[in-house]
């Protein structure tokens, strides 16, 4: 048999485990949404097409959380995660662009040494920063979960470094003849050309922060004013199933990744493309 047979045939069962995997993948989200359309009394129906249709369940989300909690909580995870958006790319750019051009002693050491922290969990550093918070009082404010962001971060600024390495060495030389200074060529010259890898950073912060369940219970657990939408939707899980709402909590849960679905397919093509050029896998 020809090698190009052998070949076909490789590609016809990677792609027929793609399919298998994308399958796999896709349908709990599709169970999910045929939960969210039907009557309290169907919801452990097997059919996946609801029989009757109904909004209902959207509806009665507003309506049973009190104080129209789900629109705090809805709003409190847009700005948290928008404000973490802003920190880490701010952050994560300066510091990319430091080891990506400037040449100075001992650099590769550094950056070996922070891209090493990526295999510390995040969990391990939550008491001593829990500690650090306490010491500053902002134990029960949305500040803990602002702060960390404008620290910077391993993971961003490695995906904006190998990006920033693309980019042609000439524009820096170009840049400084031209009598530019530093700040001048990372904010005229490299983040205007590095969109894409912005796109793809934004898309993996907002992500993180959106579905971040963990910190917000630790520094906001009861606070339904201030906490996001994650904490909420668990808090109040217990309450809905014992109502016998099921269908309600998979609106609210349908409703949770609705914006996650609208920005990734907004920012597809620089999501992509940041991560092919970047050459960065997660």
């Amino acid at each position: 048999m020809s090698r190009s047979f052998y070949k076909t045939i490789l590609d016809f069962l990677a792609y027929v485990l793609l399919v298998i995997g994308a399958l796999t993948m896709l349908i709990p989200f599709v169970w999910m949404i045929s939960v969210s359309l039907r009557l309290p009394a169907e919801q452990f129906s097997r059919n996946i097409i609801p029989d009757p249709f109904t909004l209902k369940n959207y509806t009665d989300l507003f309506k049973d959380l009190p104080n129209q909690a789900f629109l705090y909580l809805t709003y409190n995870s847009f700005k948290l995660s928008l404000l973490s958006v802003i920190g880490q790319v701010l952050t994560c750019a300066m510091a990319a662009f430091v080891f990506a051009i400037v040449k100075f002693k001992g650099r590769d050491f550094l950056f070996a040494l922070l891209v090493a922290t990526l295999m510390i969990p995040p969990q391990v550093s939550l008491i001593p920063d829990f500690i650090i918070f306490k010491y500053l009082g902002l134990i029960g404010t949305q500040w803990p979960l602002i702060l960390p962001a404008f620290w910077g971060g391993a993971f961003g600024t490695f995906l904006l470094r190998q990006y920033f390495l693309t980019i042609p060495r000439d524009l820096v030389d170009a840049a400084r003849m031209d009598g530019a200074s530093l700040f001048d060529i990372f904010w005229r010259v490299y983040m205007p050309l590095s969109k894409p890898a912005v796109a793809a950073l934004s898309i993996f912060v907002f992500k993180d922060a959106w579905n971040d369940l963990l910190h917000p219970l630790v520094y906001l657990p009861t606070d339904m004013q201030q906490t996001t939408l994650t904490v909420g939707l668990a808090f109040f899980q217990q309450q809905l199933q014992a109502g016998g709402k099921f269908t309600v909590l998979m609106a609210g849960a349908f409703l949770s990744i609705v914006p996650l679905l609208i920005i990734f397919f907004i920012a597809q093509k620089q999501f992509i493309e940041g991560i092919a050029l970047s050459g960065v896998k997660r």
